[in-house]
Parts: structure tokens; C-alpha cells; sequence
């Protein structure tokens, strides 16, 4: 049993001990009464009690309408105590002279119930005294009884009038009890021990008139009690230790507190032994044969230890107390399960309330009455403070008495104690727990017990749990704190409502802040998220909002609406923490595709993965990642908004993106393109060409240009690595592009994604685009810029020897155009083959121009090499238009002859002027020239402006026809330059 006693312990002495002792005094005080010895009627001398004897309270004595005949009573109505409701026949009863000792004036001598018959002796049967009730009911035997009896007999003779707190009882027992009247010595050890430690208590240890530490009479009481540890003590009347025993115990008990005479002997009225002694007594009134039950007799009975009052220095207040405590203490040691005990214990604190206000109370009734307070309002509040351990459907009817048998205490406590609640603070014990609403308190401590208990299952072993293991216990806790709340919403919220209205509204507080704790701790630690994260916060979710409906329901009535409780609630915001865990996670994973794009710009060599994957193997890991990000991405169990899908794919794109500027990051097609020679006027045929032609002729050497022209039948393509490597970041583009289109596409598909509002959704996409919209066109100029470089590279780098290199020089019949078409075909056929499908014709498209290119260049700025006639004409167009046809017919259609004849045109343009008289273009030139100058017709002594080189050659470009011009081998050309431009003669390059 967890309730302490209020009282304290005293050493040497037990509960039997304290009854044997109480029956003991019980008896002597009521040795005349009916059934105990004398014959008349109750009398009673109260010498400290005053008029304050007679009380009419539910547990105070009263006179019985006669011993034994009691058929309802007045304490247990007044207690809320039911009746015992026994047939008459089964009243407690005896037979006439069933006890040997009983009084004459009880029945007859002992020797009928030997002489009489048995149907005689069942037809003498007769209703038990109240002696006979209170030996029985204290469990004392006939022997002990007996010896008693005598004991009293022997001391009274003569002395019948002599009041009973006038007697030593022990003392007057070690008197006249001799060893043979008990079974053996030993018996009569432990008895004469008991007696002394009895004496020890009331007149040494606890007297109730304070005594000397330098006593010599206590000193010589205390050799006495020492020396009877080992043996009993002589009690003989010539005994030296009887004589020093009878000394200091008359001494001791007969003091007065002013010194001078007293008539009553203090021996059992000192604090706790009186009080131990009478709560002894008042047990007694409890059922033998079912103790959780008082029996019907109990205002006989308590009438009669009324008579113990004057010997015990007990008054009404104290028995009040002390009946309280008593009710108390029975319905917890009877295993709480007759909870008209606490109702009774609560009903004598209406008494015991009345009591405390009285203004002669004594300092040690003030003391007695905080401990017992305190000792009931203990053991209750720590069954309050747990209740939910404490109590279930079954038994929360007990709660329901404990709480307001609490609130009493705590007001006597609280009203009636000095100091009480300064001390109370000074022990922490501030707000709810000492003054405010205490039930809010016993709620949110109870709810913190059942909640921590259930953290202690979940981790029974008490090993710190990881990663998966916590985000499981977790989401088991929230269930089963859903499961705690409708259990305390449905159980106990309707006993708590009589005193706190938002009860319910309560527990659903404190709960959600002890999840709240738990969460807030879990999130702590974690700073990415995962699909139990998730399913957490999730969780989470759900026990919130039915916290919240509880306290909103809890609150219907309330003048604030429940404002005030819910604003304790601290939001989750599970929303808002997964977006946030959800951004976090889309940083973290861009960050490790920022980490491939690092590693790709430094490791990236621009090799085929492999022939069946021609790209580069960076791009691979790339996409891959992209495809996992949005892979785990909706693989996160979430409602997943467009606002979560643009975070994740604006930054996938912008990674693409940059990945795709370094593709493009291969320089640009000016770095190939010679550098344009100067002006100058071309010269006729010098002297030494004219002798190695000759000479050539004579002995038939050729021309060491047409070499160019015949290097074999099978020449190699002149496609260098350098420009392998672009094809494979062409490749590379449509890769991306076409797993960007997948991804796209996924992305547009998935149902789980939940439309934004218009506002955002304007903003950020526009509707039935692409989610990477910016990187198509990226890839799309990338694609030109990339192709571009690689064309002009092949023709301008690659192709130099056999195109801008060789072509036309020295005269057009000897370096025509066909060596270089047939490494053209066969570089042409090599990008085929490295080049993926979709990517060809783009590429083929640039060849194409920068071919068209390097041809206009060869005519309008080969150099000093390079001269041409009016009758190269026809071989330059017919040049011309088999470097048209080679494009015509490369593929199955890659590119389409109206593109080619498209891009021809500025080139045929150039051609034709090629084919005009060198009047003709004179005349052109002075048209143009003044036209772009804008100075009109030019008058006679006046010069036309030198045209400006701008690259963009056409037909009509004065700077096109002036370098047609400086390129015209003949002296009507060079008669015009000269006079116009002043434009000195070329030297000749050989």
C-alpha cells in the first residue's frame, strides 16, 4: 500500500500492538457499561470534552436507542453508508452464558450452558453485546479478555467509582498478571514487552506534557524498559525493578504542565501514541467478515469509545480527523474497490472543514490536520495525475469521487493551514498545481504520463533508435495518440466537464504538444527528405487536425469559442515543412548535378560512348541523373503542386542549359576563315611563267599544281579528329534533346501532379508548353552554332590542301574543282557515318554553306595565286555546278535541291560576273559604288569612293564586282584600277 501514514511510526510498536492496546483502554473506560462488567446504564464522565461532547455530526457518537437494538444508523445514513440489511435471525448473536466471563448482569452463571440442553441453549439464544461485537470485532481472545477482566477486577476492588483516566492500565497489568496466566514465558515476555513499549511511547518518547532530557526518574523508566530486551522483568510485589517500575511510571504519568496537582494521568495522551491507539479503536467498527463493509452497530460503538476520549486527550475535532482518516485508509487498503468508503471519507471532510475554522484550535490538532490532509490529497492527486494508469471505464466512477474529496482537502488545506500555500511555492508547486484550475493540471500531467509511457513502449530496450526505426515509431505513436485521445474524449472528458468545460479541449492541447515535441525533435535531425519523412509529417497531419476538431467541438460553448486554448496549440505546419523539405531536397539534388557538370567540363573528351551511343558519355550520366531526380521525385509520397514540379525542373533545365553552352563552347567558324588579302591589281603572265610554260611544253612536264588534281582514285577523307569530336557533340544535342522530350513528357503525363493557381501558373509556364522550353531553343541554336564550327572547320582546316588551298592557283584548266569534290564526297560520307540521323541534315546544310563559302573566297579573295579570264567562266560554273550536285545527292534527301539552289544563288551571282567583259563590270562597279555612296553619276575629274570590304559578297556589292576586278587578268582591268584606285600590281606568288 503506497498511502503513508500521517501519523508516523513508532518504533517497537505494530498495528496489533496499538489494537491489543485499544481494546484494552476501550474496555476499562466502559467497565460499567451493560455487557462489560456493570449493570446500570450508560454513564460517562468527560472531563475535557466540556459541552462540546455531544456532537450531532454523520461521525460523531451518539446515544443508541439501547445496546444491541439498533436497527438503522444515523452515522451511516449520514455517510452515504448503505445497511448491512441482515435478517433478524442472523444478527449477530449468543447463546446465554456462551462466555465464561461475562457479567452477571449479562445472563446467567457460567455453569447453564453446561446443565441446560441444546434446544434449551438455542431457545436462550440472544443478540451479542456490544462487548461481545467489540472483541470480536478487534479479534481479541477470550484468553486476553479474561486476563483483562481480572486485571481490572483486582484493581477496582473497592474502587468502583474510579474514573478511567485515573487508571495506568499497562502498569496495573504488569501488576496483576503473573507468567502462569499466559501458556509460557516466552508468550509472557513478548506481552510484558508490549506493555512497556506502550509506556515507553506515551510517558518517554511522546508525552504529552513535555519532558527533561535530565529526568532521573525517565532515566531510571528507560534501564528498566532496556533490561527487559533480554528477560522479562520480576513483577513481584517484593521485586526491586517493580517497585522502581510502579516509582517512575506513577511519576512520570501524574505530571501537570504548571507543576502542581492533577487529576488525570498522562500516559496514552500523547501525539502520535494517542492518536495510533484511538485510529486502532476506530478500525474496529469495520466488518470482520467482509472489511469493506462498516457494520450496523457502528453508533453503539462509536458511542462507547467516546468513554476512551479523556484517557486518549482526544476531543470531537481529533475524532473527526482521525474517523476520516480511518474511512480513508480502509477503502485503500481494502483494495480501493467500495467507493462508499470515499464517499464517506469525503462527507466527514464537511466535519473536519467545520473544525478547522474554529478559532481555539491547538497546534498539534493544526499539525495532525495538515498531515492528514496532505497524506489523502497525496495518494489521490498521484492517482489523478496519472489517471489514465489509474483508471478505465469501469473504475472511473472512483475518480469521479477521489476529485472533489481532493478539492475539500485542498481548501482546508489551503484556508485553514498557516502558511500552507507560501510553502507550497517555496516547493515549486506554483500555478496550476497550487491555485489555478487544478483540474487542467491533473489533465495535461496525465496525458504527459500516458503519452511518455507509451514513447517507453515503443522502446522497451531503451536503444537509441535510427532513421527508419524512429520515423515507424512515430507514426505507430500518432496512431495510438489518436487512440488516447478518443479514450479520454469518451472515458474521462465527461467526469472532468463538471469542472473544467473544455476538458476534452485540454487533453487535445496537451497532446498535440507532446507529439508537437517529439516531431519538432525528429525534424531536427533531419535535413533531407524521405519517403518515411514524408509519411511522418503526414501522419502528423492527420492526428493534428483531429486534435483541433476535438478542441473546436470541446469548445462550442465557451464565451471566447475556445479561442484561448487553441491559440497553445503551436501548428505543425506539415504543409509548409514538406514544401520546405521538398525545396531542400530539389537544392540537394541539383547540387549533385551541378557536381556531374563540374566533373563533365573536366574529364569530357568529346569521344563516342560507343558505336551503338555515338555521344558523349557525360551527357548519359547527365540524363540518367535528370531521369532519377524526376523518378524519386514523384516517387515522394506528397500531393505534388506545379509550383514543386517548376522548382525541380527549372533547375534541371538550367543545369541542362549550362551543360549545353559547354557543348556549344568549341569557338566559332571565324577562326577558320582565312584572312583576306589585300587589294592589288592582278598581273599579266611574267616572264618566267612564260619560259616554264615553254619549257614544259618542250619536254612534257606538268604543271606541278595539276598534282592536286590527280592524287589517285581513291583518296582518304581529310576529316580530322578535332572535327570528329564536334560531330559527337552534335551528336550529343540530339541526345539531349531527344531524352529531354522523354522527360517532358513525363512529366506532362503524370496524374499526380495537382494544378496551381492561374496566378502562378501564368507566371511560371505557359499553357501546353514545355516544361523545358528554354533548353529546346538552347539545344537549337547550340545545334547551329556547333554544326556551323564543324563545317567550317572541315572546309576551311580539313579540306585546305584540296579547296581554298589549291583550288584555281596558277590558272583554272589546271586545278579544277574535282580532286577536291572527291575528298569532299569522302568526308562527307565519314560524317554520315558519325553523325546520328536527325542530326545529318543540319550539319550536311552547314558543309554546304562553308563549301559555298571557301568557293567565293577562291574567286573573290584566293590571293596573288589566283587570276581569271572571261573564258574561265565556263569551267568555273560548270565547277560550280558539280559542287551543287555533290550536295543534291548526298543521302536520300537530306537536303533538298531548293535549298541547295537557295544557297547557290549569291555564288552563281558572283559566277555570272565572272562571265561579263570587264566594260561591262566597270560600268556595274561605277553604278553600285555611287549608289552606295550615294553620290550619284560621277562627273568628269571626279573619283569614285573606294567600297568597303563587308564579307557579304553578292552580285551587286560594288566591293564583289572591284574584287571580280582586281582578280581580271587583262589590261583594260588593270587600266581601270590604276586610274581609279591607284592600286599597284600584285606580286606573282610564284
Amino acid at each position: 500500500m503506497d498511502l503513508s501514514s500521517p501519523f508516523g511510526k513508532l518504533d517497537g510498536l505494530d498495528r496489533d500492538d496499538f489494537r491489543e492496546a485499544a481494546y484494552e483502554i476501550f474496555f476499562t473506560a466502559c467497565r460499567s457499561s451493560p455487557g462489560f462488567g456493570g449493570r446500570s446504564a450508560i454513564t460517562y464522565y468527560n472531563s475535557s470534552e466540556g459541552g462540546d461532547g455531544n456532537g450531532s455530526g454523520p461521525g460523531s457518537p451518539m446515544k443508541p436507542p439501547g445496546v444491541g437494538m439498533a436497527v438503522t444508523s444515523r452515522v451511516k445514513r449520514a455517510l452515504g453508508l448503505r445497511m448491512l440489511k441482515r435478517a433478524p435471525s442472523s444478527r449477530r448473536s449468543s447463546s446465554c452464558g456462551a462466555n465464561p466471563s461475562s457479567p452477571s448482569g449479562a445472563g446467567s452463571s457460567p455453569r447453564m450452558s453446561s446443565t441446560l440442553p441444546a434446544s434449551s441453549v438455542a431457545r436462550l439464544r440472544r443478540p451479542m453485546t456490544s462487548a461481545e461485537i467489540m472483541r470480536q470485532q478487534m479479534r481479541v481472545t477470550e484468553q486476553s479478555d479474561n486476563r483483562l477482566r481480572k486485571t481490572l477486577m483486582r484493581t477496582l476492588v473497592g474502587q468502583m467509582g474510579r474514573r478511567a483516566e485515573t487508571i495506568i492500565l499497562p502498569l496495573e497489568l504488569l501488576r496483576h498478571l503473573k507468567p502462569s496466566e499466559f501458556n509460557d514465558a516466552h508468550e509472557y515476555h513478548i506481552w510484558q514487552k508490549r506493555q512497556l513499549k506502550i509506556l515507553e511511547a506515551g510517558l518517554l518518547l511522546h508525552p504529552s506534557i513535555p519532558l527533561e532530557k535530565s529526568d532521573i526518574v525517565a532515566a531510571k523508566f528507560r534501564d528498566i524498559i532496556n533490561s527487559c530486551e533480554t528477560k522479562a522483568i520480576d513483577t513481584g510485589k517484593n521485586s526491586e525493578a517493580m517497585k522502581t517500575l510502579c516509582n517512575s511510571i506513577v511519576s512520570l504519568a501524574w505530571r501537570s504542565p504548571d507543576g502542581g496537582a492533577s487529576d488525570v494521568c498522562h500516559w496514552a495522551d500523547g501525539y502520535p501514541l494517542n492518536v495510533q491507539i484511538y485510529t486502532a479503536l476506530l478500525s474496529s467498527v469495520f466488518d470482520s467478515k467482509d472489511e469493506t463493509l462498516i457494520i450496523d452497530e457502528v453508533d453503539e460503538l462509536l458511542e462507547l469509545m467516546k468513554k476512551t476520549w479523556s484517557t486518549l486527550g482526544i476531543n470531537r475535532s481529533i475524532h473527526n480527523l482521525c474517523f476520516t482518516w480511518v474511512l480513508f485508509e480502509q477503502y485503500i487498503a481494502t483494495g480501493q474497490v467500495e467507493s462508499d468508503l470515499l464517499g464517506a471519507s469525503h462527507a466527514m471532510l464537511t466535519e473536519v472543514a467545520a473544525d478547522a475554522k474554529k478559532v481555539n484550535r491547538e497546534a498539534i490538532y493544526i499539525k495532525m490536520l495538515s498531515n492528514v490532509l496532505t497524506a489523502m490529497k497525496k495518494w489521490s492527486e498521484k492517482r489523478l495525475l496519472d489517471y489514465h494508469e489509474s483508471f478505465d471505464r469501469g473504475t472511473v466512477g472512483i475518480m469521479e469521487s477521489i476529485l472533489p474529496l481532493v478539492f475539500s482537502a485542498t481548501k482546508i488545506l489551503e484556508e485553514d493551514i498557516p502558511c500552507y500555500v507560501s510553502i507550497s511555492q517555496e516547493k515549486g508547486e506554483t500555478g496550476d498545481e497550487a491555485s489555478g484550475n487544478r483540474i487542467d493540471y491533473y489533465i495535461r500531467a496525465s496525458l504527459r504520463n500516458a503519452f511518455a509511457k507509451m514513447l517507453v513502449d515503443k522502446n522497451g530496450n531503451g536503444t537509441s533508435l535510427e532513421g527508419q526505426e524512429v520515423s515507424e515509431m512515430l507514426i505507430k505513436l500518432a496512431r495510438e495518440t489518436e487512440e488516447l485521445a478518443s479514450k479520454e474524449k469518451d472515458i474521462f472528458s465527461r467526469v472532468l466537464k463538471k469542472w473544467q468545460p473544455i476538458s476534452a479541449g485540454v487533453a487535445a492541447v496537451t497532446l498535440h504538444t507532446c507529439y508537437g515535441t517529439l516531431l519538432k525533435q525528429y525534424l531536427t535531425g533531419t535535413s533531407m527528405l524521405k519517403n518515411e519523412t514524408v509519411l511522418v509529417l503526414q501522419r502528423a497531419g492527420k492526428l493534428e487536425k483531429l486534435l483541433v476538431q476535438m478542441v473546436v467541438e470541446d469548445s462550442v460553448e465557451c464565451e471566447d469559442g475556445g479561442k484561448a486554448i487553441v491559440r497553445e496549440m503551436v501548428p505543425y505546419e506539415v504543409d509548409s515543412i514538406i514544401v520546405k523539405l521538398m525545396k531542400q531536397w530539389v537544392q540537394d539534388k541539383l547540387k549533385q548535378g551541378n557536381e556531374i557538370y563540374q566533373r563533365a567540363k573536366e574529364t569530357e573528351t568529346w569521344n563516342p560512348k560507343s558505336k551503338t551511343e555515338p555521344y558523349a558519355h557525360s551527357a548519359e550520366e547527365l540524363v540518367r541523373f535528370a531521369k532519377e531526380a524526376v523518378k524519386n521525385f514523384f516517387e515522394i509520397p506528397i500531393n505534388i503542386t506545379e509550383n514543386l514540379v517548376y522548382d525541380l525542373t527549372e533547375g534541371l533545365e538550367h543545369l541542362i542549359r549550362d551543360y549545353i553552352t559547354f557543348i556549344a563552347s568549341c569557338g566559332s567558324k571565324q577562326s577558320y576563315i582565312p584572312t583576306l588579302p589585300p587589294l592589288t591589281r592582278c598581273s599579266l603572265d611574267s616572264k618566267f611563267r612564260k619560259l616554264w610554260k615553254r619549257a614544259a611544253c618542250s619536254v612534257g612536264i606538268e604543271d606541278p599544281n595539276n598534282n592536286l588534281g590527280n592524287e589517285g582514285n581513291n583518296p582518304r577523307p581529310s576529316t580530322s579528329r578535332g572535327t570528329q569530336r564536334l560531330y559527337i557533340r552534335l551528336n550529343t544535342l540530339h541526345y539531349l534533346q531527344s531524352q529531354i522530350h522523354s522527360l517532358d513528357k513525363t512529366l506532362t503525363l503524370s496524374p499526380k501532379i495537382t494544378p496551381s493557381p492561374k496566378s502562378w501558373f501564368g507566371n511560371r509556364r505557359q499553357l501546353n508548353s514545355s516544361y523545358f522550353e528554354h533548353s529546346r531553343s538552347a539545344i537549337q541554336v547550340a545545334f547551329q552554332h556547333v554544326a556551323e564550327v564543324a563545317a567550317y572547320r572541315l572546309i576551311f582546316l580539313d579540306s585546305n590542301s584540296v579547296f581554298y588551298g589549291s583550288l584555281y592557283i596558277g590558272d583554272v584548266i589546271n586545278s579544277r574543282i574535282r580532286p577536291a569534290l572527291r575528298i569532299l564526297k569522302q568526308n562527307l560520307t565519314l560524317l554520315c557515318a558519325i553523325v546520328t540521323d536527325r542530326a545529318q541534315p543540319l550539319a550536311l546544310q552547314e558543309v554546304m554553306k562553308a563549301s559555298f563559302e571557301a568557293y567565293l573566297m577562291v574567286l573573290l579573295a584566293g590571293g596573288s595565286s589566283r587570276t581569271f579570264s572571261r573564258f574561265d567562266h565556263p569551267m568555273i560554273e560548270e565547277d560550280f555546278d558539280n559542287l551543287k550536285r555533290v550536295f543534291c545527292t548526298c543521302g536520300e534527301g537530306l537536303i533538298v535541291e531548293d535549298m541547295v539552289e537557295k544557297d547557290a544563288e549569291t555564288v552563281e551571282g558572283v559566277v555570272a560576273l565572272m562571265g561579263q567583259s570587264t566594260e561591262q563590270l566597270v560600268e556595274d562597279f561605277s553604278i553600285v559604288a555611287c549608289e552606295a555612296s550615294g553620290i550619284g553619276m560621277v562627273g568628269a575629274g571626279q573619283k569614285l569612293p573606294m567600297p568597303p570590304t563587308t564579307g557579304k559578297w553578292n552580285r551587286l556589292d560594288p566591293n564583289t564586282i572591284l574584287r571580280v576586278l582586281c582578280h581580271r587578268n587583262d589590261q583594260a582591268a588593270n587600266h581601270f584600277l590604276k586610274r581609279t584606285f591607284q592600286l599597284a600590281k600584285r606580286r606573282d606568288s610564284r
